[in-house]
């Protein structure tokens, strides 16, 4: 995760939460994610990822090692739950840390022709002029290598099955692997156009009344 992008992130996450609060951010990566601008804010913070960065706000573990029983008020996790299997567990484990989660997710599986000619053409136009795009050129070879991602459809099924949502937000997500002086405000501008699809999610769920099994319980008998 980038400075900038951390940054970013940060802001949406502080729009998210109570003033001063226990946060969990999982998956925060050897730069740290959005820790350090959470605590800076004033919230008491813990951030896990196996190759966490050394400091107080950080423990080197997974979520399925973590052992803090806490409660915390929150969890966060930026681009993390679509890479996490079981995933099932994984949510029950967060929605009994805490009551709010708020999300930075990655629809992979909603690269259509058109987004992927649209970023593949722009990635070479950036490589052409000299810049060094972070992100992969070609997405067919990168889907091929990641063919253990959860599709988004999967991950917001098991989100609806513990969370209530607060609020969802379709956003640009390519333009952070593109890396260009002007890729986000292009891309934002054809997905407005409806030319190329967002992957980008923003969202904010509060921990259900009513448990997972009792919901899918429902939903089956509807059937």
């Amino acid at each position: 995760m980038s400075e900038a992008f951390a940054v970013e992130l940060a802001d949406f996450v502080l729009s998210q939460l109570p003033p001063a609060v226990r946060v969990l951010e999982v998956g925060c990566g050897r730069e740290g994610g959005v820790a350090p601008g959470l605590a800076a804010a004033g919230h008491d913070v813990l951030a896990i990822d196996p190759e966490a960065p050394e400091g107080h706000l950080y423990r080197r573990v997974t979520l399925e090692e973590l052992d803090d029983p806490g409660p915390f008020d929150a969890v966060v996790a930026g681009r993390v739950l679509h890479h996490v299997h079981p995933l099932g567990p994984a949510l029950e484990k967060l929605a009994a840390l805490a009551p709010l989660l708020v999300l930075d997710e990655f629809a992979w599986n909603h690269l259509d022709e058109p987004t992927t000619a649209w970023y593949e053409r722009e990635h070479r136009r950036l490589v052409a002029a000299g810049r060094e795009p972070k992100g992969p050129p070609d997405l067919a070879e990168w889907r091929a290598r990641h063919d253990d991602l959860h599709p988004y459809e999967t991950l917001r099924a098991e989100l609806d099955a513990r969370y209530d949502e607060r609020y969802v937000e379709w956003r640009p997500y390519l333009y952070r692997w593109l890396d260009g002086p002007a890729t986000e405000a292009l891309e934002a501008g054809l997905i407005a156009a409806g030319a190329i699809r967002p992957l980008g999610v923003r969202y904010t769920g509060l921990r259900a009344s009513v448990p997972a099994t009792r919901r899918s319980d429902s939903v089956e008998g509807t059937k």
